[in-house]
């Protein structure tokens, strides 16, 4: 069988979508992810995901429009029910993800990069939705996740309109966290993991699960749960030892208890 998703472990865990020329999403692919989110999912050690696409030509430029036929009527039970399990299980993940978009991301490519925290694209990245075009409507969690990233109003112009936009305007409207130079976009995402593993583990995961809750959490619930973040964190080890680097001018040395 054919090795379609690669990982290369570590604190800063590498996720390589390998399906060239354009990193579709088949559904091989996605069984193959599924089992690598898992990996990833029961590994203590890793402090921060990259998921990027071989070739440096996309990221992924959706699914695999081949297997379309074979799925006239029953899309939900051989495609859309496992990508949502498996695009939930990345947006799950504790540590922070980064997308490196080399290139495109597309329809099932773009709804896959949302389920990271962060977004790097190159300057020659197009992404968007061009589902309607083809007579289709995004099924693994573009209509969701999309307009609480950009707004309703920009969502809607990408997914009805169906036309990509450059990275510029990704950036400008807050798709994309940075735009390199072509070529740059895994080693930036590189160095951004490396800052992210630097943090305190503990408070890492606790601020991003909070994050996460605000868009659907009342302000006051909202509030309640960051104090309980709070009254977490101050009980580990690692806020004693970030107080002490500061005063004695070093780096923390962070265990993660």
């Amino acid at each position: 069988m054919t090795e379609l998703v690669h990982l290369v472990p570590g604190a800063c865990t590498e996720i390589v979508l390998d399906n060239p020329p354009m990193n579709v999403v088949s559904r091989e692919l996605t069984r193959q992810l599924r089992a690598v989110l898992r990996a990833v999912a029961g590994d203590p050690g890793v402090r921060a995901v990259i998921v990027y696409g071989a070739g440096g030509r996309a990221f992924c430029a959706g699914s695999d429009i081949a297997e379309f036929r074979s799925l006239h009527g029953r899309v939900a039970e051989d495609k859309l029910l496992l990508e949502r399990l498996v695009y939930g299980q990345l947006a799950r993940l504790e540590p922070p993800t980064i997308a490196a978009i080399e290139g495109h991301a597309l329809g099932g490519g773009l709804e896959l990069a949302l389920c990271c925290d962060l977004r790097i694209a190159t300057r020659r990245s197009k992404l968007g939705m061009p589902e309607l075009k083809l007579g289709a409507t995004p099924g693994s969690g573009g209509t969701q996740r999309l307009p609480r990233v950009v707004g309703q109003a920009r969502a809607k112009e990408m997914i009805l309109l169906g036309e990509p936009i450059d990275a510029a305007t990704a950036l400008a409207i807050g798709l994309v966290t940075r735009v390199v130079d072509d070529g740059e976009a895994v080693d930036a995402a590189r160095r951004m993991a490396e800052a992210l593993a630097s943090r305190g583990p503990v408070a890492m995961r606790v601020a991003k699960r909070l994050l996460d809750a605000s868009a659907e959490t009342a302000l006051e619930g909202g509030l309640a749960r960051e104090l309980e973040g709070s009254e977490a964190v101050f009980a580990t080890d690692d806020i004693l030892e970030g107080a002490e680097a500061f005063l004695e001018k070093r780096p923390p040395r962070f265990s993660g208890r």
